[in-house]
């Protein structure tokens, strides 16, 4: 009994400190409980703050956290995000809960140390943040692009007859999964709230192409020329710029090469003119007009090298300086050149301009038997006369000019033969092409003061006979043509009435 009696004063006088923990104040006769004085959550003081008020405090705080700026880093390359961007957020959503509870919740003994804790100092509640790890990987992967630094693969240059090995240089390129996982350590565990640096994860990417490997490449593939001999400047202009492009590839096993894409994009930014086009069964002018001989030409190298094609396009009409289905349009984004290198070695592309030639060579290592030859044929399927379509005109009654030159359509394909020993070992259809069918198109004019006139003209025109509509224009031709032509035109040069285009 005297040994209670002991203890109950001690009791009494705790209970008494812990009760004056318990910060209870009165709001018209309604009782609003606020945290004990000297508690702060982080850096964020809520002292004597209602719950409410703390958890106020707190969101300000998360929101400032927002907008800090974080500058990511690789190497020399950086890109800045905001903790927004990372999804950062608080670890523990009942931060404001346990700062209300200090003094006023757990045994007795507990609160009575929390009570001496804030007679000697402040009592601190940690602010656990973390980011959002689906968020901040998808971030990564996208801000990578910025970030990652190709590898340059060792390459050759061609000089005369002998090729030199150039030097390559390492990539760089973000680990993703390890970024997300420092990231993720230095927000919860070392950031203090203000704009921070950080170092990505990363790892080296060495370039393609050993010594050993490119030393293989000395071998003839497959080589093939055209003749451009017709072309204007800019046409061979175009030409030039586009086989400079290609010029120097080094192409390693498996991957893949596309045309479009490496002498892309034809503007005059780039360095194309405007030259001839195909455009939907016209010839117009556009940027890097010309450049589909330069992909026809590699396609004929690339096929006599028996690289993979993947992806080939016949022009809209014929051209001329290849046979049918041996040709390789190059239009916008839906007609390109491309093939893959098949072989367990590198090939190198050779693009050479000489006097209106344009040549392409495949080099690497041979491995196919030299009594083994491929040759390619074109074969005629079908082919369409689209005839003359006679229009009439504004122009004086009996004028005949022609606006449109014909062009026959054609369906063809291209044979693969192969010999050994001069003797044919297979033939197969390596590709078919269609070739639209264009109509001559010749415009008869009508105007005339006399009305007869015109209605005659007009219901020779409807038959759509030439022979007929030609002797009805005929008893006006002349005077027509003096309206319209009191000097005699010169006479065009066989350059300037070739037709000379590319789609």
């Amino acid at each position: 009994m005297k040994r209670i009696n002991k203890i109950l004063p001690w009791m009494m006088f705790m209970m008494m400190g812990i009760c004056s923990l318990g910060m209870v104040s009165s709001v018209q006769g309604e009782t609003v409980e606020r945290v004990a004085e000297g508690v702060y959550i982080g850096s964020v003081y809520v002292g004597g703050m209602t719950e409410e008020e703390a958890r106020r405090a707190i969101e300000s705080r998360i929101a400032e956290v927002d907008k800090a700026q974080f500058t990511l880093s690789v190497d020399e390359k950086e890109v800045k995000v905001s903790g927004a961007e990372l999804g950062i957020h608080l670890s523990d959503t009942d931060v404001v809960q346990e700062a209300v509870n200090v003094g006023k919740t757990g045994n007795m003994i507990q609160r009575y140390k929390d009570k001496k804790d804030l007679e000697h100092g402040n009592k601190t509640i940690p602010l656990e943040l973390s980011i959002d790890r689906t968020t901040v990987h998808g971030l990564l992967e996208e801000k990578a692009e910025e970030l990652n630094q190709e590898a340059v693969n060792n390459g050759l240059i061609r000089e005369g007859k002998e090729f030199r090995i150039v030097d390559g240089a390492n990539g760089i390129e973000v680990d993703v999964d390890e970024s997300v996982v420092a990231l993720e350590k230095y927000v919860s565990e070392e950031w203090d709230g203000e704009d921070a640096v950080i170092e990505l994860a990363a790892s080296i990417v060495k370039p393609m192409g050993t010594k050993e490997e490119l030393e293989k490449i000395e071998d003839l593939l497959g080589g093939f020329s055209t003749n451009y001999k017709d072309s204007g400047k800019n046409r061979c202009d175009n030409i030039a710029l586009a086989t400079q492009k290609i010029d120097g590839t080094v192409l390693y096993p498996g991957e893949e090469f596309s045309v479009a894409a490496v002498i892309g994009p034809l503007t005059a930014g780039n360095g194309y003119a405007l030259a001839g086009a195909y455009e939907n069964g016209q010839t117009v002018e556009a940027y890097g007009g010309g450049v589909c001989q330069v992909s026809t030409t590699l396609y004929n190298a690339v096929i006599l090298a028996e690289l993979e094609i993947t992806e080939r396009s016949n022009h809209s009409m014929t051209v001329n300086y290849v046979d049918l289905s041996k040709d390789a349009a190059i239009a916008g984004d839906y007609k390109d050149l491309k093939f893959v290198n098949n072989q367990d070695v590198p090939v190198y592309i050779e693009g050479k301009i000489e006097g209106k030639n344009v040549s392409f060579n495949i080099y690497g290592e041979e491995k196919r038997p030299k009594n083994r030859v491929v040759n390619y044929e074109s074969e005629i399927v079908s082919q369409q006369d689209p005839g003359i379509q006679f229009v009439g005109s504004g122009e004086p009654a009996g004028y005949i000019g022609v606006t449109q030159g014909k062009r026959i359509g054609y369906t063809a394909r291209l044979w693969k033969i192969v010999t050994v020993d001069g003797v044919e070992e297979s033939r197969e259809i390596f590709n078919k092409s269609t070739y639209r069918a264009i109509p001559k198109v010749v415009k008869v004019g009508t105007a005339s003061e006399d009305p007869h006139i015109s209605a005659t003209l007009g219901a020779a025109i409807a038959t759509g006979d030439e022979a007929t509509i030609y002797a009805a224009a005929a008893p006006y031709t002349a005077s027509a043509n003096a309206i319209l032509n009191p000097t005699p035109p010169p006479v065009p040069s066989p350059e300037e009435q070739a037709i000379v285009g590319s789609e």
